[in-house]
Order: C-alpha cells, then structure tokens, then sequence
C-alpha cells in the first residue's frame, strides 16, 4: 500500500463537562519522528499515544496535538486554594520589603496564578480511554489521507516508468542507426586523409569504438529498474526507502547513456530519462 508521509486530520469529543480536540499532521522524514503537544495534565497519556501512533505509522515527522476546553456552565463556582493563597500574599509580602516601590495586584492576579484555583479530582482511567478512543478514530481519518494521496502518487510514477520504457525501445531502436552514422562518418575521415583507405584497420576502429559506446547493458538494467519499480508500488509493506534506492541506480544508468551518447537523437532520450527520474524521485520523497 502506497502511502504518503503529508497528511493531516482533525477530530473532537466531548469528555464529561469538557471538549478534547485532537489534530495529527506529518510530513515527510527519513524515519519515524513523533512529537507530541499536550497540556499538563494530559501527560499521563504521552507514553501511550506514542506507541499507539508508531504501531501505524512507519515513516515521517508526525505531530499530534491535544487540547481539552472546559465548558461554561450555569452556576459553575471556582475552588481556590486557601493555603496557596495564604503562602502566596506571604511570600509577596516577605519580597516587597525588598523593593524600593512595590507594585499592587489585583484577586484576579492571584487566581491566574498556577495552583490557586483547584481542579476537581479527574478519573485518569476513564479519561485515557476517552483520549484514546480519540486518537484512534484520528488516527484512522489521518492514515486515510495518506492513503488516497499515496494513491495518487503511485498514478503519476507508474505514468513515468510506462514513459521510461518507451524512451529505452526508442534508444534500442537507435543503436544501429548511431553505429551506421559512426561507420559512415569514420570511412569519410579516412577517404579525406588516404587515398587508398585499409578498410582493415577501419573495421577494427569500428569494432572498438562499438564495444566503448555500447549501451546494450545500460538499457537492459533500466528497463529492469523500471519493471522492478512498477512491481515494488503494488507491495503492501512500505516500499518508500525500496524506491529511493531505485531512482538512484536509474539515475546512474541514464547518466551513463547520456555520456556515451555521440548522437543527438541519443542525447536527448538521455536528457528525457533523467528529467522523468528526477520527478520521480521527488515524488518517492514524499511516499513511507
């Protein structure tokens, strides 16, 4: 299964009085890099939603946020913490003899200050369910966004590799017509140098020059690589790094022709080989 590593997905629940919204973005990475953002007191799940997120996804830089919003209810009290209060104004107190010109605060400076205000005990059992039950479902909108982009990945490199091929039988086409040109342009060089040309010594020139410019192998090995990527985009398993590899030994090969060519016609299908691995393996950047 193709999969891309740019995804993203978005989902939200309601938790009690409370909405945890969860989002998972990726993009793509060598290896399998996972951070997650979350509020303070969801880091109990961390560990968990770590494992849960790399038992699915195999390669990319993932993120994935938490962030959970009580919500307003009618004759909602806040509980402060008395003692916290008491040791906060003390602590003020003890500092502002210090100072040359204390500044003043207001109660509701003090209520924003962490621990003041307490939180209601919370079930940390239910809530890592609910939380991951969240991320599953997240989880499952996001894997599916790579999926149908992988898709259509695939679409566009199998397009090129139908292309490549066509190229390699054109150049196989084009290798009698390019030792013909050679022969005939040698036999003219050596007519304009001797009168009585050694068609001898001709044929042997013809014959080391044909085993320097042959490009027989390297045509044989594209159109292997090429058969082999058409074959790794149908795997199942990620096949990401699979092809990486590939594009790099097709990019040999098709420098290889480029530099042996002494046509022109040649030259180009060389130029054209590298132009459709080159926008292959910008996509295959992007695949798990």
């Amino acid at each position: 299964m193709i999969r891309s590593m740019t995804a993203y997905a978005g989902n939200e629940a309601r938790i009690g009085d409370s909405t945890l919204h969860c989002e998972l973005r990726s993009v793509n990475h060598r290896y399998c890099d996972i951070t997650l953002k979350l509020p303070d007191n969801l880091r109990f799940i961390e560990t968990d939603l770590r494992t849960l997120i790399a038992a699915k996804v195999n390669r990319g830089k993932v993120e994935c946020s938490l962030s959970i919003k009580k919500q307003a209810k009618d004759g909602q009290s806040f509980n402060v913490n008395s003692d916290a209060v008491r040791a906060l104004l003390a602590a003020t107190d003890a500092i502002e003899e210090h100072m040359l010109a204390p500044l003043s605060f207001s109660a509701l400076d003090i209520l924003a200050f962490p621990g003041i205000q307490q939180e209601p005990a919370t079930d940390k059992t239910h809530l890592n369910e609910e939380i991951t039950h969240l991320v599953k479902q997240t989880l499952a909108k996001f894997l599916e966004v790579r999926e149908r982009e992988g898709a259509q990945l695939k679409v566009l490199i199998e397009e090129r590799c139908i292309k490549m091929q066509g190229f390699v039988v054109l150049a196989s086409k084009r290798i009698p017509v390019v030792l013909l040109l050679i022969r005939n342009k040698l036999t003219d060089k050596i007519n304009e140098l001797v009168a009585q040309p050694d068609f001898d010594r001709l044929e042997q020139e013809l014959v080391f020059m044909a085993q320097k410019l042959d490009i027989t192998e390297e045509l044989d090995r594209l159109d292997t690589h090429i058969t082999e990527v058409l074959r790794v985009l149908k795997e199942k398993d990620p096949v990401g790094r699979r092809l990486d590899f590939l594009m790099q030994e097709l990019n040999r090969e098709a420098n290889t022709l480029g530099s042996k060519s002494t046509d022109k016609e040649m030259t180009q299908i060389a130029i054209e080989l590298k132009v459709l691995i080159e926008q292959m393996r910008e996509q295959i950047q992007n695949i798990e």
